[in-house]
């Protein structure tokens, strides 16, 4: 006999007492349980209020919490097929259930699954809550999320749970509550002596960047300002770079409200690159404030011509301002007032609406000055009809010319008339000023500086410059050596009197 067959012998079943457990019971358990969740999917939208009771009956045939088959968002909302509308028709119970939800997240289900889950429920009802009464449920959500999180020590979540619960006060420009959310956030991610954790950078940068958008917002640049340089330094975070988009966006706008056009112009590029990366839409809208900032600085530089900005250069979505920097960069102020007047919801966006009137000042007071050089005098009505403004914005147009020393002239508001000074009017007057400056140097020489005159050639110099001495050496007799500074000051008298003959 072989080796095999005394192996076969040996192997008697009898002698290997193994017990089959029976697995069709649960086999069939988890396949109703399957069945009846695609099932209720199947026909959410068709018949929602069917699917829900499916979706409801689905906990009481679970013995143990598993993979959690009813954490769909059907079991917390009612669909209103009708209309189209989400809405919420019974919150204690909608509470009720994510309630029972949450205790899946202990231990029946993954980080991962669990913080997907949630996020997208609470993703969910928030474009939902547009009323006080779907705002209270909606904050009922978040407080019980937090409570779930914090009890079972997962501190990530917690922060994410938070973070996200401080963007939707900032949307809802609740910056009271905001504030207090933020610093108990800044309290999380910092070490004992109070500096930030070097481990939770990503979420102390995420948690800068709403509180920078908070200041920005409610126009505290002292706060923006020294947050922003604080938020730049942190190294140790690897965010998101919608993250850098936003701060970056913020402190360009900071920075315009300095008119430091040139950091702007940094910070917007920054902010549109960052955004680009991210893949957001609020590239388009930083792209605008890029194009903005390049208008203020009085820039020939076409900021479409980056490789970054080139692709956008013929968007639909940003052509308005394209044609808006070709404009200004012409000096045709004929062609930028019409793109602007026939696209005024350019002008919906509150930044574009508070910068754009400094460009359109600057475009104006060019053509003003095109128009009046060859004048001495022009009526404010003149100027009017060939910008097709108003007098009021004609005359704020010449008041910015003068104060800046652009245009010498003077306003007659009464007739509506402008006074040019002409240019050998300059000249003769800024010849008497010096040769008044020349004559007071040079007797401040002569008596501060000089030995002094005789009395004769005294009374000479005082009639040359046609005024008093003041008191002096009267009594020596001698004529006396002049300074060096004192004939310096003489010879520009001299030179200045012939130059008037």
């Amino acid at each position: 006999m072989s080796d095999d067959d005394d192996f076969m012998q040996e192997s008697d079943p009898e002698q290997y007492d193994f017990e089959y457990e029976d697995d069709d019971d649960q086999e069939t358990g988890d396949v109703d349980i399957e069945n009846k969740y695609y099932n209720a999917k199947q026909i959410k939208i068709d018949n929602p209020q069917e699917a829900i009771e499916e979706f409801l009956g689905l906990p009481a045939l679970e013995e143990e919490k598993g993979d959690c088959w009813n954490t769909d968002q059907g079991t917390i909302r009612r669909h209103a097929t009708s209309d189209g509308i989400l809405e919420v028709t019974d919150q204690s119970q909608a509470i009720e259930h994510y309630r029972e939800l949450l205790t899946y997240v202990k231990s029946a289900v993954t980080r991962n699954y669990s913080e997907k889950s949630i996020n997208n429920m609470l993703d969910f009802i928030e474009k939902g809550a547009d009323d006080s009464s779907a705002y209270q449920c909606m904050e009922k959500f978040y407080s019980l999320t937090l409570e779930s999180f914090q009890s079972s020590n997962n501190e990530r979540l917690w922060l994410k749970t938070n973070i996200k619960l401080a963007r939707l006060w900032l949307d809802k420009k609740d910056y009271e509550r905001l504030s207090k959310k933020l610093r108990e956030l800044h309290k999380a991610c910092q070490l004992e002596d109070g500096s930030d954790d070097p481990s939770k950078g990503t979420y102390s940068l995420e948690i800068y960047a709403l509180e920078i958008q908070m200041y920005a917002d409610t126009k505290n640049n002292k706060r923006l300002k020294a947050l922003y340089q604080r938020a730049l330094r942190v190294r140790s975070a690897v965010p998101h770079p919608k993250i850098l988009g936003t701060i970056r966006e913020c402190g360009g706008k900071m920075h315009m409200t300095e008119e430091n056009w040139k950091e702007a112009q940094i910070d917007f590029f920054e902010s549109f690159r960052n955004f680009d990366e991210a893949g957001s839409l609020q590239r388009i809208q930083v792209l605008k404030y890029l194009v903005l900032t390049t208008m203020l600085m009085k820039s020939d530089i076409n900021p479409f011509d980056s490789q970054e900005t080139k692709p956008y250069k013929n968007d639909p979505r940003i052509s308005v301002m394209t044609d808006l920097v070709d404009a200004y960069q012409r000096d045709d102020i004929h062609r930028y007032e019409s793109i602007l007047q026939s696209n005024k919801d350019l002008l919906e966006d509150p930044f574009i609406a508070e910068n754009i009137d400094e460009v359109t000042r600057n475009i104006r007071m060019n053509a003003v000055m095109k128009l009046v050089t060859p004048y001495k005098r022009f009526t404010l009505d003149f100027i009017g009809k060939q910008l097709k403004i108003s007098l009021t914005e004609v005359e704020d147009i010449i008041g910015f010319l003068i104060v800046d020393n652009k245009l010498k002239g003077r306003i007659d508001q009464e007739r509506g008339i402008v006074a040019v000074q002409a240019i050998s009017d300059h000249e003769r007057v800024d010849s008497l000023a010096l040769w008044a400056k020349a004559s007071r140097g040079f007797w401040h020489a002569v008596l501060n500086d000089a030995e002094g005159y005789r009395t004769e050639e005294s009374n000479a110099m005082m009639s040359l410059v046609g005024g008093p001495l003041g008191p002096g050496p009267t009594s020596d007799p001698h004529p006396i050596r002049i300074g060096n500074k004192a004939s310096n000051g003489l010879g520009k008298l001299h030179k200045l009197a012939g130059r008037k003959r």
